[in-house]
């Protein structure tokens, strides 16, 4: 999965990034809105909701704009009518992509993200076309740059992690879904200072790119991201090292 964390540590540091923060918290809003409108209000009861609520104060978003988020969901206040969409196609040389969207006007959101893949290389599937590449996983990122990587490693394999990819200040710990609060908890308990933890689509075979089909693949990955109703975008896309190094420097 080293592809995949490649990719997910600059997704995470495009998250961070201050000019995109308006953005991202309207992403975390329509995610808290939606698990407090499927499971109840409260997180101690709705698992989906309280990973959204981890992942928007991990965002460090205002408690006043959850509790509005939830009470929105709840029907508490009006503007809870949200959809959830899964869509799946297909980028250069044949990547799978899988796009979830959360969205009040599913016709104009599938029009949207359509037109997307077309402009950019790509091409809309059928339901169903690439979402069996992907598997739901928990994520924890983890900035190593003052901690011993390898020690981490261990400790989040004891507490049970699945996998666990070591960057250059950098670690991603892959769980299954039932396992992610307790090997966040763990890694806590030993002061491990988490950047994200969530579940996402994690492919299963990851499909490697050259040079130039990767700078496609990404600036699709980017515009799909970029609609407004889109909240994630997954791909198998094996990345080179040297297009994910010009991307983190620009």
């Amino acid at each position: 999965m080293s592809g995949h964390s490649k990719w997910s540590k600059i997704k995470h540091q495009k998250g961070a990034d201050d000019v995109k923060r308006g953005n991202l918290f309207t992403k975390l809003t329509r995610e808290i809105i939606v698990a407090a409108k499927e499971g109840g209000g409260d997180p101690a009861t709705n698992f989906r909701l309280r990973l959204a609520v981890q992942k928007a104060r991990d965002s460090n978003m205002p408690m006043d704009n959850i509790d509005r988020a939830i009470k929105k969901g709840t029907g508490d206040l009006a503007g809870g009518s949200l959809n959830e969409i899964t869509l799946e196609g297909y980028g250069p040389n044949g990547i799978a992509i899988l796009v979830s969207a959360l969205s009040d006007n599913r016709n104009r959101t599938i029009q949207e993200v359509r037109s997307t893949f077309t402009r950019h290389g790509g091409s809309l599937g059928e339901s169903g076309c690439v979402s069996w590449i992907f598997q739901s996983r928990g994520v924890i990122n983890i900035n190593a740059e003052n901690v011993d990587a390898d020690e981490l490693a261990l400790i989040a394999i004891d507490a049970g992690a699945e996998d666990v990819q070591v960057e250059s200040g950098f670690v991603e710990v892959i769980t299954k879904p039932d396992a992610l609060e307790k090997v966040r908890a763990t890694l806590e308990q030993q002061k491990v200072k988490i950047e994200s933890s969530e579940l996402q689509m994690v492919p299963k075979t990851l499909v490697k790119l050259d040079d130039k089909a990767a700078m496609q693949a990404l600036k699709l990955l980017d515009k799909l991201e970029e609609v407004d109703d889109v909240q994630n975008v997954y791909s198998n896309a094996d990345i080179p090292d040297s297009v994910l190094e010009a991307m983190q420097a620009s």
